[in-house]
């Protein structure tokens, strides 16, 4: 079993027996700080993560009781696709989720990753930027975990302007090459950063996290520390 306390300082665990409880906790906690954020400030922002447990835990908030018109949807990283391809996180959320609540289009903020890395990134950058416009941050980022340690589309071994807000990646280890991602600074603008890690394939990485191992994951460590939920498979329980 790995060490959670070895993580680093900010980072709070849950342990869940499966990915589905996983999904149940998210989507409470999502709707909780939206709640929050729309009594504390009129609005909510939230960051977008691809992977199953994000879309078990996005449908499970299409029922859910909320003023779907203070919702504001942004994405932490996109592939280079077609705009409508089936792989891309924007058409994921969508048709788990936003595409069966009242959230205006106009609050839905997709990466225009169909442009290529470059002008895409370019392009988001100016949505970012407006986003953390007057010194806000985002209400909540969702991310994940892959199994070499990477999150959103910022991989190991990479390296990238410190000052942009958002990446255009390059030779992913993974099909397609090409994608967009939001930049370390951007992923750590936020009041609250939930990270969901599921399945046993993802052992290793959690582990060379423990160890120290200079994996992207554990550099997004923003204020607010990190809310880390996991399964038992994650976790080698």
């Amino acid at each position: 079993m790995i060490d959670l306390s070895q993580l680093g300082e900010g980072i709070t665990s849950q342990v869940y027996e499966d990915l589905e409880a996983v999904a149940e906790s998210a989507a409470r906690l999502i709707l909780q700080r939206a709640t929050e954020a729309i009594t504390e400030h009129g609005a909510f922002y939230i960051v977008l993560a691809g992977g199953t447990s994000p879309r078990l835990a996005y449908r499970l908030l299409v029922d859910v009781k909320t003023d779907w018109s203070r919702w504001h949807i942004y994405f932490g990283d996109e592939r280079c696709l077609p705009r409508d391809d089936s792989e891309r996180n924007s058409v994921m959320a969508q048709r788990a989720w936003l595409d069966h609540v009242a959230i205006p289009q106009s609050q839905i903020h997709p990466i225009p990753a169909e442009l290529g890395a470059e002008k895409g990134a370019a392009a988001y950058s100016l949505v970012v930027e407006k986003a953390l416009s007057l010194d806000r941050t985002f209400d909540m980022v969702l991310l994940g975990m892959g199994e070499d340690g990477h999150t959103a589309s910022l991989f190991p071994g990479h390296q990238h302007d410190a000052g942009e807000l958002v990446h255009a990646v390059h030779h992913a280890p993974k099909p397609p090459a090409d994608r967009i991602s939001l930049s370390r600074a951007s992923l750590r603008a936020t009041r609250q950063l939930l990270l969901l890690v599921t399945g046993s394939s993802k052992q290793e990485a959690l582990a060379r996290w423990a160890a120290g191992d200079s994996l992207p994951v554990a550099a997004i460590v923003p204020d607010c520390g990190v809310d880390l939920l996991l399964d038992t498979g994650a976790v080698g329980i």
